[in-house]
């Protein structure tokens, strides 16, 4: 997923709640346009599928008849005995070669159809973008998008396997009676109870795999959550009670899962007995047949093997087993597809735009609360705005919204006089750029990750980003200097958080939204990042959401956030004047900016950025 907002993690997009509710109740229909869609991905493959196993179902019902027939012919001496002899020989081995055709190509259906589905779900997940898919856990995620899709992947080969199977015990049942209808009627009378067993199979089944892949999800979501804290967890020693909440839920998967092995076991018990009494029931009738003398001993061995095939409570079931889970998963992948991706528009920014950033009007709710009320904002082209205000206030929410990682609830923000949701992706990700307070890397390299974006800015401003983020110093201080893995980078908070604004400064666009993204730099650190930000990285507006005196006092104009509303806009140095202003600094962030004896460098810096 992509890098999200540091700060406001309750937040969710509004339309998310809507979504949700959507999803919610179009589950249903949503599991089957999954199971659709995967069938018709796979058409070709899922129809080879059933060909074959229609081929093998038609061996099977017929190797009893050539094997009647055979021992008739052996018994009576006649010399076509061999001929048919070969003939269920050959029967046999074209029902094992084109089973074994089958098994394989079923497995490779399976993970292509797998892999599409997970790679359908991965590109709907970074198109909802980050607040709509905040509704889901990272470890219930990644549960849907691994073992939930590789089920919902079995559903074309099990449906065509599905199909074939039921083609063994009718063809069975319609070969014993062209055998003899005496025999096909006592095999009818017990045929309303496999009908009820399947369908107690079926209903069974579905409730306690939903259920089991519920808990499943749960269980990776807590799981993820410890992993995400685990030097937390270490320091406060809280380990062994991290793993009782981790495991809380495990009694709930241990009977989900015993339940779904009574009802299979429930319906293997029930053909066990079933199948039996009904071969038992035709031999009875067809030993009286015999002995009628309307009946041959061949006729009687092919009608107990078309018994028994007609009576395949176990194939079906497996089938049918093998249709609920896909269904079930294909249910909780579709909750993800559910939701709705970010539209966007055609418009294009006009080429002479400063970056002017407004918001009119904007109202965010978050967690039912309004953080942003009634927001109007204007952001000069070029210039530095620093975003201040208490915890809670709503700074991060106002930095998602300026580049769209959000949409708001009521209003527009407009970015050169166009509305962010009327323009391109493209456009949109190309123009406006951000630096997160805890950043993503992604890449192998060092390098790689400084370039990751929507354009590979090349090596030469790779570098020069990471030089105006006071990152190209420690950088070749690593073994292979850029080329150094990721993994094999020992990086201290601020060198990760460095990186980050270099990968910001290296696809800076028309605007640059800072989202606390210095808050691990030290003093003099990001003094020198400021300076570069007006100097070296390409000229645009900057947003930047600040809780230090410093970063404040840089910056052209301050916008003073409180209860979501904006109480005032000026210079820091005016605005310092209000004892309601320096309270905001009192409260939160580094001790050494509550103090009064910075108020003058805090000053200096101001008169230095004039």
């Amino acid at each position: 997923m992509a890098p999200q907002p540091a700060a406001d993690p309750a937040a969710a997009d509004p339309a998310a709640d809507k979504a949700g509710r959507a999803g919610t109740a179009a589950t249903g229909t949503e599991a089957g346009r999954v199971l659709t869609a995967a069938i018709r991905h796979s058409a070709g493959r899922a129809t080879a599928i059933c060909l074959l196993a229609t081929a093998s179902a038609a061996a099977t019902i017929a190797l009893p008849a050539a094997l009647g027939h055979t021992l008739d012919l052996a018994l009576n001496g006649a010399g076509e005995a061999a001929r048919w002899t070969a003939l269920c020989a050959l029967l046999v081995a074209a029902e094992v070669l084109l089973d074994a055709v089958s098994a394989h190509l079923t497995g490779t259906t399976d993970a292509r159809s797998t892999a599409w589905l997970r790679r359908r779900g991965l590109e709907h997940l970074l198109a909802v973008g980050p607040r709509r898919a905040a509704r889901f856990d990272h470890g219930d995620l990644v549960t849907r998008l691994s073992g939930n899709a590789a089920e919902a992947g079995g559903a074309p080969a099990a449906a065509a396997t599905t199909v074939s199977s039921l083609i063994t015990p009718l063809g069975a049942l319609a070969a014993l009676v062209l055998v003899d209808p005496w025999l096909a009627a006592a095999f009818c009378a017990g045929v309303p109870l496999l009908v009820l067993l399947l369908r107690a199979f079926a209903r069974g089944s579905s409730d306690s795999v939903s259920r089991y892949q519920r808990v499943q999800g749960e269980i990776a979501a807590r799981l993820v959550e410890a992993l995400a804290g685990a030097r937390t967890l270490a320091a406060a020693g809280t380990a062994d009670r991290e793993r009782a909440r981790i495991l809380a839920p495990l009694p709930e998967l241990a009977a989900q899962g015993r339940r779904m092995w009574q009802v299979y076991g429930q319906a293997m018990v029930g053909g066990g007995v079933l199948v039996p009494l009904l071969t038992i029931a035709v031999l009875a009738v067809g030993g009286v047949r015999l002995a009628a003398g309307e009946l041959s001993v061949g006729e009687l061995l092919a009608a107990s093997r078309y018994a028994a095939l007609a009576a395949g409570v176990g194939a079906v079931t497996g089938r049918l087993g093998a249709l609920v889970r896909s269904r079930a998963a294909a249910r909780r992948v579709g909750e993800l597809l559910a939701v709705p991706p970010v539209a966007y528009g055609r418009r294009a920014l006009p080429p002479d735009g400063t970056g002017r950033l407004e918001l009119r009007g904007v109202t965010a709710v978050r967690g039912g609360r309004e953080v942003l009320r009634d927001v109007d904002l204007v952001v000069p082209g070029g210039t530095t705005m620093a975003v201040v205000g208490r915890s809670g206030s709503g700074k991060s929410t106002l930095a998602a919204l300026a580049g769209r990682l959000a949409d708001p609830d009521e209003g527009r923000v407009l970015l050169d006089g166009v509305p962010l949701d009327g323009l391109g992706p493209a456009e949109l990700r190309r123009e406006v750029g951000y630096a997160f307070e805890r950043p993503a890397l992604f890449g192998r390299t060092v390098g790689e990750a400084v370039a990751f974006g929507s354009h590979d800015p090349g090596p030469a401003a790779v570098e020069d980003a990471a030089r105006a983020a006071s990152a190209d110093a420690f950088v070749r201080r690593l073994p292979a200097g850029y080329g150094t893995g990721l993994a094999d980078a020992p990086l201290s908070g601020g060198e990760f958080q460095r990186l980050g604004l270099a990968r910001a400064f290296a696809h800076a666009g028309r605007l640059l939204v800072l989202d606390d993204a210095t808050s691990s730099l030290d003093s003099v650190t990001e003094l020198q990042v400021s300076r570069a930000l007006t100097g070296r990285v390409r000229a645009g507006t900057r947003l930047l959401i600040a809780h230090r005196v410093s970063s404040a006092a840089r910056a052209d104009l301050v916008a003073w956030l409180e209860d979501g509303r904006v109480r005032a806009v000026g210079p820091h140095e005016a605005l310092w004047e209000l004892p309601d202003y320096r309270a905001v600094f009192a409260a939160g962030g580094d001790p050494e900016d509550r103090e009064e004896p910075r108020v003058p460098e805090a000053r200096a810096a101001a008169e230095e950025r004039r």
